[in-house]
């Protein structure tokens, strides 16, 4: 399945997050700009890092009127864990049958010590207030993921 276009709407959605409220695209709409990360798995070193980075910017994220959303296939248990473990200070997103990742093309086919299966490819969306796609980050480097979603939210000022 292909990404999203930049300059179209943002797929919709709702998920649950890791205290099992119900959290939907839309409910940021003309008030937040929305960094809608993708990553594989909860607590494991790349997701744990790339977490870590996106808490310790909150504040730079909130001088750009932006909030993180992180979407794994976890549970809501795994991802409440996360969050305790980690003290993480955004929401995470359960969802297990993937079908947010492939309304977004991020479920696909990885490879991982010579086996291939599916899963979800670590990719970044950047949507503004008004619900748009500005930007796809697809290559996303975990130890500098949260430099490099500040770096766009300013050169979209």
């Amino acid at each position: 399945m292909a990404l999203p276009k930049i300059g179209n709407m943002a797929p919709a959605f709702s998920l649950l997050d890791q205290s099992g409220n119900k959290i939907s695209l839309k409910d940021f709409r003309g008030e937040k700009n929305v960094i809608l990360y993708f990553y594989p798995k909860a607590m494991t070193p790349g997701c744990t890092v790339q977490a870590c980075g996106l808490r310790d910017s909150k504040r730079a994220l909130g001088r750009q009127q932006a909030v993180a959303l992180g979407i794994s296939p976890d549970p809501v248990s795994r991802l409440k864990k996360f969050e305790e473990k980690e003290s993480l200070n955004f929401t995470l997103l359960s969802d297990e049958d993937h079908a947010v990742a492939d309304k977004y093309g991020v479920w696909g086919l990885k490879k991982f010590m010579g086996k291939e299966f599916m899963g979800i490819l670590r990719t970044t969306f950047i949507i503004n207030k008004q619900g748009r796609l500005v930007h796809i980050m697809d290559k996303v480097k975990t130890k500098s993921h949260h430099d490099d979603v500040v770096e766009v939210l300013k050169s979209l000022e």
